[in-house]
């Protein structure tokens, strides 16, 4: 079997590995007692995780350069960075719902790979004289992990408030794990509000002439939906926590690879600027979590718009105007 035929087969193979881990995981959710169905899926994301590696490393020999070049090459890394990921946050969570938000998206990248991007599009090609350069791999594959750390992230905090219904949960864990100080502080707004609503509580008069106040009754979660809240909003920091110095890191060598490219460390082409507003959503998160100890839903919904400011600087720029990013894609 040849290079090609062989990345033929590994696509296809990665694309139907990644959808068996996404029926796996939703089924898991759906029946709670089939304790099987989520390892199975822990098992099918690490196969696909292996089988992209291997389509990668093909695609690497063939063409003889750094295999991130062109849309095609782009979309299998994230794919992969993205079930990296998740092996990661599942391990750390130890949450079948991690698999159920994340598998669906490694798929749908696979499959947009696989199924609709022309054959002229997954071919392997000479490089353009602007790629041909060891930067390649340091900007683009640490690029690609920190979307890939990010969209987890995000994907979590998404699932965070989907969980909870857009409630304002108060959480026992803290922006660097489950601290004191939180709890203290948990503790001290429980006590106020079961005084407030002791006072405000109607009262009744008992038969001999004493006024008992009857207590409201409280709206609780279980035990375990607290936990799975409290698990989804710490996971969904670290990724993020993790995959903002990356991006960081990404920009910067961008820059260098741009002057040496270009003769300018940075051009306010579209794919720089929205790479730009993608760093200053995450590092707002961050800054509102570590320094403003937000927690919950406001950074949440934060997280959530960085989602969809990743796709836009990752795939939308590329597909609604051209610039100094556009080659090996659309245009």
């Amino acid at each position: 079997m040849d290079l090609i035929a062989l990345q033929g087969w590994l696509d296809n193979a990665s694309f139907a590995v990644l959808f068996a881990a996404m029926l796996l995981y939703w089924c898991g959710v759906a029946f709670p007692r089939a304790t099987l169905l989520p390892s199975l899926g822990t098992g099918a994301m690490a196969v696909g995780n292996l089988t992209i590696a291997a389509l990668l490393g093909a695609r690497w020999i063939e063409g003889g350069y750094f295999p991130m070049s062109n849309l095609y090459e782009s979309l299998f890394a994230l794919a992969w960075g993205i079930t990296a990921m998740h092996l990661v946050a599942e391990r750390m969570s130890r949450s079948t719902l991690v698999g159920a938000v994340t598998a669906p998206v490694a798929m749908a990248i696979a499959a947009f790979a696989t199924l609709t991007l022309p054959g002229t599009m997954q071919g392997s090609e000479p490089l353009v004289p602007a790629l041909k350069s060891n930067w390649l791999m340091m900007h683009v594959s640490v690029m690609l992990l920190s979307y890939a750390a990010l969209l987890v992230g995000s994907l979590l905090a998404i699932a965070f408030l989907v969980v909870t219904r857009g409630q304002a949960v108060e959480l026992r864990g803290s922006s660097v794990g489950t601290g004191g100080f939180r709890n203290i502080k948990l503790h001290r707004a429980e006590h106020e509000a079961l005084a407030a609503a002791e006072s405000s509580a109607p009262q009744t008069v008992s038969p001999g002439g004493a006024a008992v106040l009857e207590k409201p009754a409280a709206v609780k979660l279980s035990p375990q939906r607290l936990t799975l809240i409290d698990t989804l909003d710490n996971i969904s920091y670290r990724m993020i926590g993790l995959g903002f110095p990356l991006l960081t890191i990404g920009i910067i060598a961008g820059a260098v690879w741009a002057n040496e490219a270009w003769g300018s460390y940075w051009s306010w082409d579209p794919k720089e600027t929205w790479a730009l507003i993608t760093w200053l959503v995450f590092a707002a998160y961050l800054h509102a979590r570590i320094t403003k100890g937000w927690q919950g839903r406001r950074p949440a919904i934060l997280a959530a718009t960085g989602f969809v400011v990743v796709w836009v600087c990752y795939l939308g720029v590329n597909i609604l105007g051209k610039g100094l990013h556009s080659y090996g894609w659309f245009f």
